[in-house]
């Protein structure tokens, strides 16, 4: 079902994706649904959306909690009140993964989407720099698979932070790792 997009969480994130659209809220989705735009089939079970933080506020004073229950302690978490599905809501200038400061920060939402099946999908070159930054095993692996689906290669790295271009090429080594295991194992 989740492949066929009639779970709910594809459910979720059209409907979010939706009253951002009718609201002006510049957005981008992200986490595993942006992978799964950008061509890796892997299940998810939330939905992650990359906002300015003035898009966060109107969010809330919109939808929440109308639409959206909040999560105690979490204040970027919410709960969709349909489907019962995660929306974790990632906000410009703030840092992926452990959330301390580094080189790379989430950017605005209009400068790093791209339209795919008429929603804003963070654009591949982002989306790889923000898992890799976020140094999480899933994170890695979807870079991985990223980087096979995609076809690429050590050319990439000229779009990249240069403090991730030694993780980048662990992910590129383990893609050619698993090529060669297929190749004796097929």
């Amino acid at each position: 079902m989740f492949f066929e997009r009639k779970d709910p969480v594809h459910k979720t994130m059209r409907r979010l994706v939706r009253r951002l659209q009718r609201a002006g809220i510049p957005y981008a989705v992200m986490g595993g649904m942006a992978v799964n735009a950008h061509k890796h089939r892997r299940t998810t079970d939330d939905v992650d959306i990359l906002l300015t933080r003035k898009g966060l506020e109107e969010f809330k004073r919109r939808y929440v909690p109308k639409n959206y229950a909040t999560v105690p302690n979490r204040p970027r978490r919410f709960i969709d009140k349909i489907d019962h599905i995660e929306v974790d809501v990632l906000v410009t200038g703030l840092f992926p993964g452990s959330g301390k400061p580094g080189p790379v920060a989430f950017p605005d939402p209009a400068s790093v989407s791209e339209v795919i099946d008429k929603i804003n999908v963070i654009d591949l070159i982002t989306l790889i720099q923000l898992k890799l930054a976020a140094r999480r095993h899933q994170d890695f692996a979807d870079v991985v698979n990223l980087i096979s689906k995609r076809n690429l290669d050590e050319s990439f790295l000229q779009y990249l932070h240069s403090s991730l271009h030694q993780d980048y090429i662990e992910c590129l080594e383990e893609k050619r790792r698993e090529d060669r295991y297929l190749e004796r194992n097929g």
